[in-house]
């Protein structure tokens, strides 16, 4: 069964040709394409489920993913160790799935996964993770690695990043060197033609959520900052000056069975039977600020912002975990809302939840136990954070929770 693409209400058109891209749609690559001025809302998840294509077989293909606060990718593997191989029942869900690292891995356990994240970026990132290779026909194209050769060909175009992101921003107030004049450009015309080629229905939801992700690895190649979209740096970095570079990845040979939605993590639906994986922030870091330009390509949108670092609206993505005084009752409040039995929640000691107290209450909810798995590099973005502290623990929570009892209604 192929794939079914339900992430947006928008219309999917699928070709029933193999033939390139015609030349008058491949023009409109060049063409003005009006940005919107906020973000748009996935509605509803993108499935790629079980059907007979799918496969638990392991695939391992080289990774492409970006710099990124409290990734998991050096303990994903002990943690999946710790989750075990999918026994035919229930879904491995990763409510914060940030860069999609664990649920990789649990994929390439048998495990059906649910990628949910409130960031855009994040979730086209993660959903990148698994997209295997007949996922993405791109049909009307010539193939995946056609159509992101005829994107690298592309010469800039300035628009909303060249204007707000990069030197070209003085003439309209503050400096920003996020980018250089060229990159900027670059992006904003490959992201427009990702946006042209959706409007004309030459591409699934699912390809373009690759080309998508591919093009936020790319920027984040290129970006001139220390590791976070927070703040630029003031001298270009090595790394900045070097050209845009869209090149494909390699793709899954074998399908996995995914979903991915943009969520409110209080809003995703879950059930007994899953086993899902929490890893909210747990430091002051809001990373809808903190990767405001990465959402911003994501969205593909044309946003209001302000300020030196040229922030969008943020606020309403602002995450209760980030707030020392609220993270603990927030997190026991999660816990206790999600309806399934297995929950997995990694730790930091850098965290602002003491271990005690999180063990404390995680105790009242169910059996839990405490797995720890390494000490790694801790996140440096200046010398004051430098001088504070080299490396931080990572621990997994284990939390099995008492089956649910039917209610007796007199």
């Amino acid at each position: 069964m192929p794939p079914v693409d339900v992430l947006s209400a928008e219309s999917v058109v699928e070709s029933n040709t193999e033939s390139p891209l015609s030349e008058p749609l491949l023009a409109m690559n060049q063409q003005e394409v009006q940005r919107p001025t906020t973000g748009r809302v996935m509605q509803k998840p993108l499935r790629l489920l079980s059907g007979p294509g799918a496969s638990p077989t392991v695939d391992r293909v080289p990774t492409r993913s970006i710099r990124y606060i409290g990734s998991k990718a050096r303990v994903a593997a002990q943690i999946t160790t710790i989750l075990g191989s999918w026994r035919g029942r229930g879904r491995f869900v990763d409510a914060f799935c940030g860069t999609g690292v664990v649920g990789r891995e649990a994929a390439d356990l048998g495990w059906p996964v649910v990628f949910n994240d409130h960031l855009v970026s994040s979730v086209a990132t993660a959903s990148a993770q698994l997209i295997a290779r007949a996922d993405v026909p791109f049909q009307r194209l010539g193939g995946y690695e056609a159509a992101v050769d005829r994107l690298e060909r592309l010469e800039g175009k300035p628009g909303f990043l060249w204007r707000e992101y990069s030197p070209a921003s003085a003439t309209w107030g503050a400096e920003r060197r996020y980018f250089t004049t060229e990159n900027a450009a670059r992006i904003d015309a490959i992201r427009d033609a990702i946006t042209a080629w959706q409007v004309a229905g030459v591409l699934s939801v699912i390809e373009a959520r690759l080309l998508i992700a591919d093009l936020l690895a790319a920027a984040n190649r290129v970006a001139n900052i220390a590791g976070t979209y927070g703040c630029f740096l003031r001298h270009w970095s090595s790394s900045s000056l070097r050209q845009l570079h869209l090149g494909p990845r390699p793709l899954r040979l074998n399908r996995a069975r995914f979903e991915a939605t943009c969520l409110d993590v209080f809003g995703l639906a879950t059930e007994e039977e899953d086993a899902v994986y929490l890893d909210p922030p747990y430091t002051k870091r809001q990373y809808a600020a903190y990767y405001h330009v990465l959402e911003t390509i994501a969205e593909g949108d044309a946003p209001g912002v302000g300020g030196i670092t040229g922030l969008r609206p943020w606020e309403h993505k602002a995450s209760p975990f980030c707030y020392k005084t609220r993270a603990l009752e927030a997190l026991v409040s999660l816990v206790t809302r999600i309806s399934a039995r297995r929950v997995l929640i990694s730790y930091s000691d850098d965290a602002h939840i003491k271990m005690g107290d999180l063990y404390s209450s995680l105790s009242l909810v169910g059996d839990l136990r405490i797995h720890e798995l390494a000490t790694i590099g801790r996140y440096r973005p200046n010398e004051q954070a430098s001088a504070k502290r080299a490396a931080v623990s990572e621990y997994l929570f284990e939390l099995h929770k008492a089956r649910s009892q039917p209610s007796c209604v007199q």
